[in-house]
């Protein structure tokens, strides 16, 4: 013991070493102590590295594996909710559905009384077959009217040229009546004259009275020519008046013709509106139809349903009766720090734990959102104002399930969800 606390006070003080040195020379090889406590140190320093070494590999790892994902638990379960209206008023007659009842796409929800709608389709179905009979009765008058008005151009024309011709004949009548009259006219005065002539010779017995009655007859047949000459005339006049007439009223006739093409075209406007109250009362009826079709509602999507309506209640058309979740739709809602999203992209794969369950679910990003949640609020902050804090923002990030992750519905839109978006 003694010789080894000398070989420590030796190792420690310099000076007690060097003093040491004369004695130490004469000792023998044999009788000097080994020195230990380098080694221990040594080895204390591989320890320190190695656990160094370790720290920074196992450092290195945690960094790769915490920077390999990013999570949050600001994210919720989310669902377009889809609202089930009426489309028409009416008295509801029967709720086929129970709240939180889960319905196929297709099947009957609600039905409102039809009655009032079949009397509207039957009354639709009788006017659309008055406007029918209606179109089909102007339809046949247009060519009946066309070939009435072409008739009537044809005949009128052909009037006009006989008018004509009777008028030109009736005047050479009354010109040769006028002929005959002064031609009768002149044999009638030298008849009188005659009479005259031979009653005076007949008083000096200078004649006889035969030749006197001669003459007395001569002079009756002039003045009865004279009659039936100016007779003759009369008549021709009058047929020349009556051609003229007939001349004036076949002219009126071919007028009125001529107007024929616009009564036709008055007649196949009236068709054509004819055909288009058709059109109009088919549309109608069509409508009829569609609101006797709406009395039963359907529903839009699979989900569970959620119901304020209820038998007896009279609705209006908008009025929203129901609401269909559609649970097999469900995508996760996840607002990450803008600080978070610098790896991020659509397709990474999400592990999402839900905490109503304790169950973990597959999915995928889907998109990103456009803007931050606050820019959608109603009324976004104004940053310009001089009393800007830089916060951190939060971008919604849209998770959409794997098929067949939700295949029990126990996701629920609203629910707390925690994803995990693995960015490597």
């Amino acid at each position: 013991m003694p010789d080894r606390e000398t070989a420590k006070e030796t190792a420690e003080s310099p000076e007690s070493s060097s003093s040491s040195k004369p004695s130490s020379a004469m000792e023998t090889p044999s009788t000097i102590p080994p020195l230990v406590y380098p080694a221990r140190r040594s080895r204390k320093r591989w320890i320190i590295g190695v656990a160094i070494v370790v720290v920074l590999v196992a450092g290195v790892f945690l960094w790769r594996y915490l920077s390999s994902f990013a999570s949050t638990d600001d994210a919720q379960v989310d669902v377009h909710l889809y609202p089930v209206s009426a489309r028409i008023s009416g008295y509801v007659q029967t709720v086929q559905v129970g709240d939180n009842q889960y319905v196929q796409e297709g099947a009957t929800l609600v039905e409102i009384d039809p009655k009032d709608y079949q009397v509207a389709v039957a009354k639709a179905q009788a006017n659309l077959e008055t406007a029918e009979a209606s179109a089909r009765a102007l339809n046949i008058d247009v060519p009946i009217t066309s070939v009435d008005t072409a008739s009537q151009l044809k005949f009128t024309s052909s009037d006009i040229e006989n008018a004509k011709a009777a008028i030109a004949a009736g005047e050479k009548r009354v010109a040769a009546a006028q002929a005959r009259i002064r031609e009768a006219e002149a044999e009638n005065v030298k008849a009188q004259d005659d009479v005259q002539r031979y009653h005076l010779l007949l008083v000096k017995d200078e004649v006889p009275k035969q030749t006197y009655d001669y003459a007395v007859a001569a002079a009756q047949t002039g003045t009865a020519a004279v009659a039936a000459a100016n007779a003759e005339e009369a008549a021709a006049e009058q047929d020349v008046d009556e051609a003229r007439s007939r001349l004036i009223e076949t002219i009126a006739r071919n007028e009125s013709a001529q107007a024929g093409p616009q009564r036709v075209a008055s007649t196949r406007a009236r068709a054509l509106s004819a055909l288009a109250d058709v059109a109009q009362k088919s549309a109608e009826l069509d409508q009829a139809k569609l609101n006797l079709g709406y009395t039963r509602i359907f529903a839009p999507v699979s989900g569970e349903v959620t119901k304020s309506v209820v038998v007896g209640l009279n609705v209006d058309a908008g009025e929203q009766m129901l609401t269909v979740v559609p649970l097999d739709q469900v995508w996760i809602t996840a607002n990450f720090k803008e600080t978070q999203l610098r790896h991020m992209r659509p397709g990474q794969k999400v592990k999402i734990s839900c905490d109503s369950n304790g169950r973990s679910y597959q999915g995928h990003v889907d998109s990103i959102a456009g803007a931050t949640g606050p820019v959608f609020s109603l009324l976004p902050p104004e940053n310009a104002t001089g009393n800007y804090v830089k916060i951190v923002q939060r971008i919604p990030v849209k998770v959409v399930l794997e098929p067949g992750e939700n295949r029990d519905h126990q996701l629920r839109p609203g629910m707390n969800i925690e994803a995990k978006v693995y960015l490597r």
